[in-house]
């Protein structure tokens, strides 16, 4: 028997960096993200009864493990081998199944789409298809964050596994001890559409380890950097307002809330812009984009733009000079998804 799974990569729109500790545990977290048709996949396989097989297809990363004693959760197979090693410790009693594992992905790792957090979610899906493990959304999400931030140290937030397991739009409460609630939201046919036409996803050239900036957060967050917790609260609260921006079809109000959102974001460590990332925002306001935004945590990856339609080409060409790359999307409402091949 074969199993597959995928899991959406997402886009976030406001309140990133309120999802991660300290700032949830200690002021609660408000996330407001969406889903896009770009996937993380996972297979598994019966292996070939001497061990199991980890490969990551899209950078060409293959490990074989002998079955017989620890897995260490090193390496650029980290992931595959960090939610191996769960399941079997959580749910097999310790027993090791020969098994192989092949994962890839429609964005590299440092994209800012949270690809890392929707590969751990769909190995984790992958398992539950494979061994009928009775986990439902947020189970998985808790586990892949588990995985990914307790077992194997990533540093990061919480919106990346619940974006992934859910799908859609989703404006999301973080809270201590774990405590997340996610509201979907009932989005309009034609704003869904409007911000589908409006928006355009630029791909900087430049994959960043998000690491560094999450830990300089968190670090201004545990000693009480007033200028930094101002601008968490305000990012919580522009969470908010983005949330009923699309709810209400206020496009205009949605653009300011995601540049405001952005002059916040700047303000929690130093590096979440440079001279890269400032030069291609000077481009796209120049050529039409009424709102710009980094995607993730931040120093590279994608940006993304609003803009009217109808000058969506030419912010486009625009952006292209700058010698990145631009990716077609669309909103997806479907969340992580397995299924069997016989």
């Amino acid at each position: 028997m074969t199993v597959r799974a995928r899991a959406p990569l997402r886009l976030g729109l406001a309140g990133g960096g309120t999802d991660v500790s300290p700032y949830c545990d200690i002021y609660g977290g408000h996330v407001m993200n969406v889903t896009i048709d770009r996937y993380a996949y996972a297979i598994i396989g019966e292996g070939n009864g001497s061990g199991s097989s980890f490969h990551a297809l899209d950078v060409g990363h293959e490990e074989m493990h002998s079955g017989d004693g620890a897995i260490r959760s090193d390496g650029p197979l980290q992931l595959l081998k960090g939610v191996y090693a769960r399941i079997v410790r959580q749910f097999l009693g310790g027993a090791q199944p020969s098994l192989e594992l092949r994962t890839f992905s429609d964005a590299p790792p440092g994209s800012g789409l949270g690809s890392s957090s929707a590969m751990v979610v769909a190995l984790v899906q992958a398992f539950v298809e494979y061994f009928s493990l009775p986990l439902g959304e947020y189970e998985v999400a808790q586990l892949a964050y588990d995985i990914e931030r307790k077992d194997l140290k990533l540093a990061g937030g919480r919106q990346d596994q619940y974006a992934a397991t859910f799908g859609g739009f989703n404006f999301m409460e973080f809270y201590a001890g774990d405590r997340v609630i996610v509201n979907p939201l009932r989005v309009k046919d034609w704003v869904w559409a409007e911000l589908e036409a409006s928006m355009v996803l630029y791909f900087t050239g430049v994959s960043r380890a998000s690491a560094d900036i999450i830990d300089q957060q968190s670090r201004n967050i545990g000693e009480k950097n007033h200028a930094s917790v101002e601008a968490m609260h305000q990012l919580k609260k522009e969470a908010v307002q983005m949330k009923e921006c699309i709810l209400k079809g206020d496009l205009r109000g949605l653009e300011s809330t995601l540049q405001a959102g952005w002059e916040e974001k700047k303000k929690t460590a130093t590096s979440i812009s440079n001279p890269l990332i400032e030069q291609v925002e000077r481009v796209a306001f120049a050529h039409g984009a009424r709102a710009a935004k980094v995607s993730g945590a931040g120093g590279g990856g994608f940006m993304m733009f609003l803009c009217d339609p109808g000058q969506r080409i030419g912010l486009s060409r625009a952006l292209l000079r700058e010698g990145g790359s631009i990716m077609d999307f669309h909103f997806t409402q479907q969340g992580a998804t397995s299924w069997r091949i016989k």
